[in-house]
């Protein structure tokens, strides 16, 4: 007797997923890839410390706290990883000119340079995986991307 293919295993399978499974799949394969992507990540730094680097560059100059709260984690845990960012001259401390008890955290030079060579390795990574595809599947997941962002937006 034939194996029955399911969805799961065999992502050929015809007709729509069900409404229980597309969340399990689509949440599996966000993290795979997630996990692949951080694979291509400077061999030093923890994902922690590069989370803290690409929203210190977004937000800067940002305080200690600000960047504790965007990342989710308790002052003294962002104190650390900050601690281990400026030993590495990677972030940079300057006391705010209005208010010198706050001081403000930018990326350094060299911390700007790393974010660049990071986000190009990932990409020439998603880039060498895209080139083996089919042009058909390329735009499938080009509609998809533009599908996920429309769920990111909404709150």
């Amino acid at each position: 007797m034939p194996q029955k293919t399911t969805r799961s295993t065999d992502s050929r399978a015809v007709g729509p997923p069900s409404t229980e499974e597309l969340p399990t799949r689509l949440r599996l394969a966000i993290m795979r890839l997630a996990r692949r992507l951080r694979q291509q990540a400077e061999p030093d730094l923890t994902p922690s410390m590069l989370s803290a680097m690409a929203n210190i560059e977004y937000r800067q100059p940002v305080t200690l706290g600000q960047l504790a709260e965007a990342e989710r984690v308790t002052p003294p845990t962002m104190s650390k990883i900050v601690g281990r960012l400026e030993d590495a001259k990677l972030v940079t401390r300057t006391v705010d000119p209005d208010d010198k008890r706050i001081q403000r955290l930018s990326l350094s030079h060299n911390g700007v340079k790393l974010i660049a060579r990071n986000r190009s390795r990932k990409n020439a990574y998603l880039a060498r995986k895209l080139r083996k595809l089919d042009p058909e599947e390329v735009a499938v997941l080009e509609e998809a991307v533009g599908v996920i962002e429309k769920i990111l937006e909404d709150k």
